[in-house]
């Protein structure tokens, strides 16, 4: 295969991997690691740095626009980054030590629990009393709406920090973002509105990435030539996708992609049980 072939090849599937994840919430690299291990025969650990980096850039771009509209939770982002980055930076030294059919297997098997967990029907909580570590640490905050500002506290701030390492460790050795965990800490155990935990969760993405990022770059896993045209599809499918959405149904796309991402993880769990990762 010619470098022309191989990076018309990448950037399409970046295009589609970018389209796929903003219709499913879930980024990417669901996408971009099995394209580029299975069907392009690329390294696990060459395809997670380029999947790090294309988390880097779409985050960046659509958390700016969370946090001009102030719904994002700053300072809770920042905290739980704490247990996020420890995590990512753990994730990333593990994944250059773990066998890589591991690697491969429980890659498929955190896909299968996004695409599941982003098919279940989301409860808006909105407790408004909070934990006393939480008003020391001054997490409760509120965020803008049609029908005004809505105040909302904060839960089980230890339950919270701690699924955000798990979540942060599971970036950096798969080269996803983990938006799915991150949700589940804020909104399944934090108790924070939907609304709030999805937006934070996409702020905290690209700092988790970036942490995991500096690992592979050291390791020499972020290649140029690879990140290039996978950063450029990613982007160019994420906002084809975002597009879509505003038009489409988004409960039928969800469902579709997300049986599409279930194959793509069956497919990863058989190649690392065989050994051909």
């Amino acid at each position: 295969m010619t470098v022309l072939t191989f990076t018309l090849i990448l950037l399409f599937g970046a295009c589609c991997a970018g389209f796929i994840g903003s219709l499913t919430g879930l980024g990417g690299g669901v996408v971009i690691i099995p394209l580029l291990t299975v069907v392009l025969g690329v390294d696990i650990h060459y395809a997670i740095g380029a999947a790090l980096v294309s988390v880097i850039a779409t985050s960046s771009g659509s958390a700016a626009a969370y946090v001009r509209e102030g719904i994002t939770n700053m300072r809770l982002g920042m905290f739980l980054e704490i247990a996020t980055t420890a995590g990512a930076v753990g994730g990333a030294l593990l994944a250059s030590i773990a066998p890589t059919s591991l690697i491969a297997i429980l890659f498929g098997c955190t896909l299968i629990f996004s695409a599941l967990n982003s098919l279940r029907k989301k409860e808006e909580h909105n407790v408004k009393s909070s934990s006393s570590l939480a008003l020391a640490l001054k997490l409760p905050s509120s965020y803008p709406s049609t029908s005004g500002i809505i105040s909302y506290g904060t839960k089980n701030v230890i339950g919270g920090f701690s699924m955000m390492g798990l979540a942060g460790m599971l970036s950096g050795l798969l080269g996803i973002g983990s938006g799915a965990f991150k949700v589940i800490a804020m909104d399944n155990i934090m108790r924070i509105p939907f609304k709030v935990s999805t937006t934070t969760s996409n702020f905290m993405m690209g700092v988790t990435a970036t942490a995991s990022a500096v690992i592979y770059l050291q390791k020499g896993y972020i290649e140029p030539d690879i990140c290039m045209p996978v950063v450029i599809g990613v982007l160019l499918g994420a906002m084809t996708g975002a597009k879509v959405l505003l038009r489409a149904n988004p409960k039928k796309l969800r469902m579709f992609f997300a049986v599409i991402i279930i194959i793509l993880a069956l497919n990863m769990i058989y190649n690392g049980a065989a050994g051909n990762i």
